[in-house]
């Protein structure tokens, strides 16, 4: 399939449009390089061969959107969007300009060009806080704790709306968890500007030397170590699950729901000491005030990929710190 990949040279973005190509399909990459930089072609067709063709782009110009959608496309693989926590609390309107209203300018370009096929790149925290933990995609979407999780939340409701006014949409919905890791061959991986918001990124660069320590955001939380419990999955498995979800549900009409983790959760505490044993470097750390926004724990029922994707994560934490690792020493 010829596939337009929105936010493809960011993390995620960027290890899927590898997995496209290995799968055999042609990837189109649009891009506003935001938070990416166009070195990632590069490092793309050094691990495939095939240099990916870039627009770049903002999802939120209307006549931009319209122009690339027109070139003919089989399906789109949606991730362009702003991504931190703490970000979005303190710029709500910037994480719905970008993230909401970009996702609608994004459909009606797709729409316009006869495109009927996403696949979106959603989250967890569509869940909120649950009452119950593992998180099932039956559970109903609960009242997110910061505007990035509405955004997540509202632009899933986008999608599901458009799929039951045009009957023919196939819309799948990735709930996927704490991506992390980098490509095995130590030549893409996530490389934020600025200082990362996310914590394996941040730990690297603690262990690299280029950050002081390691702020844990609350250490009295209700969890064995007292630290957050995340569902971290590896960049490659989840690629990996985009393909699936493309592979099995193109010409599927219906809003399809998934989620993508390994269906266990490790603590703050346990990533770091992770990557200390794969990195052997030491990684200072101190515990400091919650950080708003945050839940104490979160972590993925999987069964449903595994049964109707035949998708299963397949690397543990210390191979995604490992990779990341790697990634970190190819960088410096």
């Amino acid at each position: 399939m010829r596939v337009l990949v929105t936010g493809g040279t960011g993390f995620i973005g960027s290890h899927t449009v590898v997995s496209l190509i290995e799968g055999g399909h042609e990837p189109v990459i649009v891009d506003n390089l935001a938070n990416s930089q166009p070195s990632v072609l590069d490092r793309v067709a050094s691990i495939t061969g095939v240099a990916p063709e870039m627009h770049r782009a903002d999802i939120r110009d209307l006549e931009a959107m319209t122009a690339i959608a027109s070139r003919g496309f089989d399906a789109c693989i949606h991730f362009a969007a702003l991504k931190a926590v703490g970000e979005s609390v303190e710029e709500p309107l910037l994480y719905y300009d970008n993230n909401v209203a970009g996702t609608v300018t994004l459909l009606m370009a797709l729409e316009a060009a006869g495109v009927e096929s996403i696949v979106f790149s959603s989250s967890a925290t569509v869940y909120g806080d649950p009452d119950s933990l593992p998180m099932t995609e039956e559970m109903p979407l609960g009242s997110a704790t910061n505007p990035y999780g509405w955004t997540k939340i509202t632009m899933e409701r986008v999608l599901a709306d458009l799929q039951a006014a045009r009957s023919g949409w196939s819309v799948s919905l990735l709930r996927y968890f704490n991506p992390v890791g980098a490509h095995p061959s130590g030549q893409l991986g996530e490389d934020p500007s600025g200082v990362p918001n996310n914590l394996m990124p941040y730990v690297a660069r603690v262990a690299a030397g280029r950050l002081p320590k390691v702020e844990v955001f609350g250490g009295d939380y209700p969890t064995p170590d007292g630290t957050g419990v995340r569902d971290y999955v590896h960049v490659v498995d989840l690629a990996e699950g985009h393909i699936a979800a493309l592979d099995r549900h193109h010409g599927d009409p219906g809003v399809h729901v998934y989620n993508l983790g390994t269906g266990r959760g490790h603590s703050v505490l346990e990533v770091i000491k992770a990557y200390e044993e794969e990195s052997g470097r030491p990684i200072p750390y101190e515990i400091v005030d919650r950080r708003p926004g945050d839940v104490a724990a979160s972590w993925a029922a999987v069964n449903k990929a595994e049964r109707e994707l035949s998708w299963k994560a397949r690397r543990d934490l210390h191979e995604m710190c490992a990779d990341s690792w790697r990634w970190e020493q190819a960088r410096r």
